[in-house]
């Protein structure tokens, strides 16, 4: 039987999976540069688990410099065919409170274009389907599993992605506020779109830390209010995870597996030999 891998992308605050057995560093080249950091794998119960920090260890990579291409298909490489990301984001509505925890459905993208969002061009075309963009079945195990942790979930909503990294201003937050996003953050998108064009299951553990700053009763978002809230929540999330991790089928019953099967438009004979080999991770099983 396939073992099941499961792979954590950790966020601001969640630089380590605790409870691992059989850790090891894994150290990866992919065709889009190097990773973030180091993978680190090992075993949670019988499940493989693959996590890597978003950012880095120690915080050093800007949202915008996030190698998310490379962090992706390092992934691919390990095996991984479901990621749970966890993310520290802004609750843009009174009733997500900070401390609450958001499996949001829905991304609107504001990062204006600067960041490498597909593994495709260089010769080969491709339109991936991503009017869904979680997988469902990933984030119903997610906010299952927040629930039976004892955490406050809202299941769905839309996360706001913005460049960053500095927060909005208090115009912009009233303005997003009114097109009915639920959460803002800077680092999901272009992450969930790779994520489905490598036919890996993606959800969001979204971590709510603060009220940006439209909320007239609270202080505005700054770094120590974040990271205050952060260390209540991180160990949540860890427990969110663990309990995921118990609760899901080996197999995946989803559509994501095949998300590329009729997305690619470029005949194969048109695809030049290097952009092949490039993507053949992705590509070789419909090529």
């Amino acid at each position: 039987m396939k073992q099941t891998v499961i792979g954590v992308i950790g966020g601001s605050g969640l630089y380590e999976m605790e409870g691992l057995t059989e850790v090891r560093e894994v150290s990866l080249d992919t065709p889009f540069g190097a990773p973030s950091d180091v993978f680190i794998t090992g075993m949670l119960d019988d499940v493989k688990m693959v996590f890597l920090p978003r950012h880095g260890r120690g915080h050093r990579l800007l949202p915008s410099e996030v190698p998310y291409r490379a962090n992706i298909h390092g992934m691919k490489q390990l095996g991984v065919e479901r990621i749970i990301s966890v993310s520290a984001v802004g609750s843009m509505r009174e009733q997500i409170v900070p401390g609450h925890i958001v499996i949001p459905d829905q991304f609107f993208d504001r990062t204006q274009g600067k960041r490498q969002s597909t593994f495709f061009g260089e010769g080969v075309v491709g339109h991936v389907q991503f009017a869904d963009p979680v997988c469902h079945d990933l984030s119903r195990v997610l906010a299952d599993s927040a629930r039976r942790v004892g955490a406050t979930v809202h299941e769905g909503g839309t996360y706001l992605c913005i460049e960053g990294p500095n927060f909005s201003t208090r115009a912009e937050s009233k303005i997003y506020r009114s097109w009915g996003v639920d959460i803002i953050g800077m680092t999901n998108v272009p992450e969930a779109r790779l994520a489905r064009e490598a036919e890996i299951c993606y959800g969001t553990v979204a971590l709510a830390t603060d009220y940006d700053c439209w909320h007239e009763g609270h202080d505005d978002v700054s770094v120590d209010a974040v990271v205050a809230i952060i260390k209540q929540n991180v160990a949540t999330a860890r427990h969110i995870i663990r309990e995921s991790v118990r609760g899901m089928a080996s197999a995946r019953s989803c559509a994501c597996n095949e998300a590329l099967r009729f997305a690619i438009m470029t005949a194969p004979d048109a695809i030049p030999a290097t952009t092949r080999t490039k993507l053949g991770l992705l590509l070789d099983k419909y090529l």
